[in-house]
């Protein structure tokens, strides 16, 4: 049996060479001065540089530092996922490995949970190095969000935050593919509160959230927490219906009423017949988001698969899961 870990800490890693070392001394540095046992579990996600190889190098020197290297990128969400399988601590840290997020808050987030809470949850007051078009649409999809769902999810925050290990272990009981784990944890209920920080620039490397992957998170997070896009099309398409049905007694009424003035025209009827039409793909397109995130569900494959791990217990980890 290992020895037991008030504070496990897991860091996702992809593609962050540039910034491992400095990650590591941070966390080191305030886990030291929080005066409890910990472990920092580093999550490579698949990456393509050196980030595995400097971590392995870490896990040499530091018996406290562990590292799970993914067989291929699995993503952010799934890496978080995993760090927490893995995790022994009674209260479990997420946090980037950009720096974006500092790691000092963790004591404030430590204070916290020993005051009783079981989720304390980083909130955002300001984002240094965002882009304007960023800092925007964040505020609009998080108001949206909250919009569209019955779940209180706050507001300006991320995936940093503190969880006590009886939430650790009921976030393993839910096996959705498409991960929102910010979302799925305020779903769970519990007590939480939150500690404001200002989120600063990267140390170092480039984003790996560009807009692509921004609006795949998006659609990963409203389609986990809310149907109302599917009645949304059905709203539509119940619209769209009654006004075709009103244009048409116009149509009528004006060629028995005034047959010599009706102009016989094509281009509003395909004007008409393109805006239809792209209203029907849209809601489809939505419909297809839906369908396949069932058809993800219902595949049953694994969350990840793990190329190697050092400094894990496995028989600490089997005994944990078991339980």
């Amino acid at each position: 049996m290992g020895k037991s870990v008030v504070c496990s800490v897991v860091v996702p890693m992809y593609n962050e060479e540039a910034v491992v070392e400095e990650t590591y001394k941070r966390l080191k540095a305030v886990m030291e001065q929080s005066m409890v046992s910990y472990e920092l579990i580093f999550v490579n996600d698949g990456s393509r540089d050196k980030t595995a190889l400097m971590l392995s190098d870490i896990c040499k020197r530091d018996k406290c530092v562990k590292l799970v290297d993914f067989s291929r990128n699995f993503g952010h969400q799934i890496a978080i996922t995993a760090g927490m399988d893995y995790s022994m601590g009674e209260a479990v840290v997420v946090i980037d490995g950009d720096l974006q997020d500092p790691p000092e808050v963790i004591l404030e987030m430590l204070a916290k949970w020993r005051e009783g809470y079981d989720v304390v949850y980083g909130k955002r007051i300001e984002r240094k190095g965002d882009s304007f078009f960023k800092k925007a649409t964040a505020a609009i999809f998080y108001r949206l969000l909250n919009k569209l769902t019955d779940v209180d999810i706050p507001v300006d925050t991320g995936d940093f935050r503190l969880i006590d290990r009886k939430v650790c272990d009921s976030l393993k009981k839910i096996n959705e593919k498409n991960r929102y784990i910010r979302g799925i944890i305020s779903w769970m209920g519990f007590s939480q509160t939150g500690v404001e920080f200002v989120r600063e620039d990267r140390y170092a490397g480039v984003t790996k959230y560009p807009l692509k992957k921004m609006i795949k998170f998006a659609f990963d997070a409203i389609t986990s927490f809310s149907d109302k896009p599917l009645k949304l099309a059905s709203y539509a398409g119940m619209l769209l219906s009654v006004s075709s049905f009103i244009y048409l007694i116009e149509v009528v009424y004006q060629k028995i009423a005034h047959p010599a003035s009706t102009i016989q025209g094509w281009a509003s009827t395909l004007a008409v017949s393109l805006f239809f039409n792209g209203i029907v793909l849209m809601m489809l397109g939505i419909i297809g988001e839906y369908i396949g995130r069932i058809y993800d569900e219902t595949k049953n494959r694994p969350l990840y698969l793990v190329k190697n791990l050092e400094n894990v217990d496995r028989e600490v980890v089997v005994e944990r899961q078991q339980r």
